[in-house]
This record gives structure tokens, C-alpha cells and sequence, in this order.
């Protein structure tokens, strides 16, 4: 197993809306799911956005030979790429910015216009070439889990000692999420950093963080079951940071954001959609 598949583990993703590649998902486990929600969710509201909306940066538009189609979840790299979504009216390819094999139709494209839950219904279709990749903020990485990580054995630092250190911290009680900041091991658990550190340090002589958090890993994929159950526009979801998840759903008012703050917390899930209204 290499470091990457290793860390990961941190990536719950699940899309749900359309197929994706091994290293674009993480199924959640169910036998690591544990009970972490004392009530049973209500019934998760479904808004429908009453005006003109964009897609929260580019996606795949595709034509599978019946018509095109929005696809807002991952999109399989195959050739050509296979994706679903809802289908959309009003929509031209253009000049630019689609390709053609084995009667599919796809490319990628910022668009505007209505959807009314089931069909969109384009008035704009910007192509990814002529589309203003700056207007999209760069993601944020992780950084490191303490301000001076420390050193022990600089002989001890190979790839294969990465591998195995990952490994025995995803074994570790209380384990909540690892993940790596240049050379840098940061592990996450809930109970016991200063033990965790010690076993660790059996196989790990390089920079190394431990810090305590309050969910499991367990935990978090408990949750991020119940949302697969409970949310029918969800699209993706998953763990990028300690502590929290982050949902992506077709379209948000607000009114599901509130759901999950009163469902499992405020802070913990934090929910984000494809189609933004279209403001000013």
C-alpha cells in the first residue's frame, strides 16, 4: 500500500450521483460505523431554487447519444467518460470545448440558468476555454497538527517506515484521521496523544505530530452513512479535516445547512452546493 492510498483514509468521499475512479472515492465502511447520533434524523428538506442559478465553477456536460445531460458528481476517466445527471434543455455545444467518440458528446462548462429539481434549463454556457479559472479560490491544505514537529531518528524515515507508521496509527484507539504536511506524519486521536506517539515512534524516527480531536474516524463515517440515507440530493460527502464533514448537495437555501446544524451539531457538517444563485 502506498502512502497516498494510506491518507486516504481521511477522504471519505462518496459521490453518489455519478461513477468515479477508485482514487476519487473512499466507500465508507460500514463494520467501522458507530452509533453517534441519539436521535433519528427528521426528514431532510429538498429546496428548489426559484430563480436563475450557476454552477459553483465548471462541470461535465454530456450526451450519451439521448439527449444532454448536467453531471454535478464525479465523472469516471475512462474514454469516453461516463457520468449522469439531470438532463438539460436549452443547451448548444458551441464552436469549442467538447470532444466526440463512440457516439458520446462531452466537455466541460460553467453554466447558467434555472432547475426546477429535475431539469436545468440553460440560458449560458461558458466553455472550459474560455472560462476564468481565477474566479475560483485555491483549495487550503491541511497544515501541520503542531508548530514544531520533532525529529528523532532521521535514519528512520523511509518510505517504507511511512508506510508502516500510517498503518499502525490507523490501528491506534480512538483513531481519528492521518494525514501528511511535506515529511511531516500528523495523526488525529481521541484519547491518549502521548501513547499514540510512543507506538508510533517504533517505526517513525521523522517529523511527527500527534493532537487529540473529538470524533473517530469510526464516527465520522457513521454520520456520513446517515447522510447518504437522508439527504436524496447529495452528491458527495466527506472528511478533509478533523472534526468535521463536508457535503456537497445540488442545491442549498440554507434550509439544509440548518438540518445538519440541528440534526448532528452546528459545525460538523458543513454543506455546500452545486447550483449557487445567481445574484446582482
Amino acid at each position: 500500500m502506498t502512502p497516498r492510498r494510506v491518507i486516504a483514509a481521511l477522504l471519505l468521499v462518496l459521490p453518489l450521483a455519478a461513477c468515479s475512479t477508485e482514487g476519487e472515492m473512499r466507500a465508507v465502511d460500514p463494520a467501522g460505523a458507530g452509533d453517534v447520533s441519539a436521535a433519528t434524523p427528521s426528514e431532510a428538506p429538498t429546496p428548489v431554487p426559484d430563480g436563475e442559478v450557476r454552477t459553483s465553477g465548471l462541470v461535465t456536460v454530456l450526451d450519451p447519444g439521448t439527449g444532454p445531460q448536467m453531471c454535478l458528481g464525479a465523472v469516471a476517466e475512462s474514454y469516453p467518460p461516463q457520468c449522469s445527471g439531470p438532463p438539460i434543455e436549452g443547451f448548444e455545444w458551441g464552436e469549442v470545448g467538447f470532444e466526440e467518440a463512440s457516439g458520446v458528446t462531452w466537455g466541460q462548462y460553467a453554466l447558467t440558468g434555472t432547475f426546477d429539481g429535475t431539469t436545468f434549463t440553460a440560458s449560458d454556457a461558458v466553455p472550459a476555454a474560455l472560462y476564468d479559472a481565477m474566479a475560483e479560490p485555491p483549495e487550503e491544505p491541511l497544515g501541520a497538527a503542531c508548530e514544531t514537529p520533532a525529529t528523532t531518528d532521521t535514519e528512520k524515515a523511509t518510505p517504507e517506515d511511512l508506510d508502516a507508521t500510517l498503518a499502525a496509527a490507523a490501528a491506534l484507539p480512538g483513531y481519528a484521521t492521518a494525514w501528511l504536511t511535506g515529511n511531516t506524519i500528523n495523526v488525529a486521536v481521541t484519547e491518549d496523544a502521548a501513547g499514540a506517539e510512543t507506538i508510533l515512534r517504533e517505526t517513525w524516527g521523522g517529523p511527527l505530530c500527534v493532537t487529540t480531536v473529538e470524533r473517530t474516524d469510526a464516527d465520522l463515517n457513521a454520520i456520513n452513512q446517515e447522510l447518504q440515507a437522508a439527504l436524496p440530493t447529495l452528491l458527495t460527502s466527506g472528511s478533509f479535516a478533523p472534526d468535521t464533514l463536508d457535503a456537497q448537495v445540488v442545491f442549498d437555501d440554507g434550509s439544509i445547512q440548518e438540518w445538519v446544524d440541528a440534526t448532528y451539531g452546528e459545525g460538523l457538517v458543513r454543506v455546500s452546493s452545486a447550483l449557487t444563485p445567481v445574484t446582482g
